[in-house]
């Protein structure tokens, strides 16, 4: 693997233990804000979670690098918004040069097969998911938990990832099933919402709603 960066307490993974039902949010929390704060306490209570690691990834493929903080950077400010003893922030992605997140997956599940993880995005994400690196194989890899997102409501249900694997969705009242499940599967949590993202704070396009 290439393009490592290892930086004492930024890429290490945070404390788990077998049997453990881990959530990851991953993103570029560029900068964080109350919608990943959100998302993260609903998964919690919502999937029965023992913990939310928020991934802090390099940089995404699908996105402009252009203004991307550093990682140390980011993940400090994550962690200094963060105020939960269930929620943790690790770069860990870095020091294995990870660029995609079926990588992060695969890692994460071979590495630890006796945690109960699940990936967590929202659901505009959802939406765009069958532009992402093997995507049908993170499908297969791990459970998935799709938040409600603002105006994704209508279109995420319907998209290419969501209709390829419509068999494997889980009713919204079997949501604490979810970090048990054999993949595929997934469930799509409607709740509350925060209409903020990282790139309207930083003075850009609303277009890129997860970052």
């Amino acid at each position: 693997m290439t393009n490592r960066l290892i930086i004492d307490g930024i890429t290490d993974l945070p404390p788990s233990a077998p049997g453990m039902r881990i959530g990851l949010f991953g993103g570029s929390f560029n900068p964080p804000h109350e919608g990943h704060e959100l998302v993260s306490r609903e998964s919690l209570k919502r999937l029965g979670l023992d913990a939310v690691w928020w991934l802090v990834t390099p940089g995404n493929p699908l996105k402009d690098h252009a203004e991307l903080a550093p990682l140390e950077s980011r993940v400090h400010a994550a962690r200094a918004r963060i105020d939960h003893p269930s929620i943790h922030v690790t770069g860990f992605e870095a020091a294995h040069g990870f660029t995609y997140t079926h990588q992060t997956v695969d890692y994460l599940t071979r590495a630890m097969p006796d945690r109960r993880f699940v990936w967590i995005m929202g659901a505009d994400s959802l939406s765009s998911f069958h532009r992402w690196e093997r995507w049908e194989d993170i499908f297969r890899l791990i459970p998935i938990a799709v938040y409600v997102r603002p105006g994704s409501t209508r279109r995420a249900p319907f998209s290419k990832a969501a209709l390829r694997f419509a068999q494997s969705r889980l009713d919204e009242s079997d949501a604490r099933l979810l970090p048990t499940a054999q993949p595929p599967a997934w469930v799509f949590l409607h709740g509350l919402m925060s209409t903020l993202s990282s790139t309207e704070l930083r003075g850009g396009s609303p277009k890129d709603q997860h970052a």
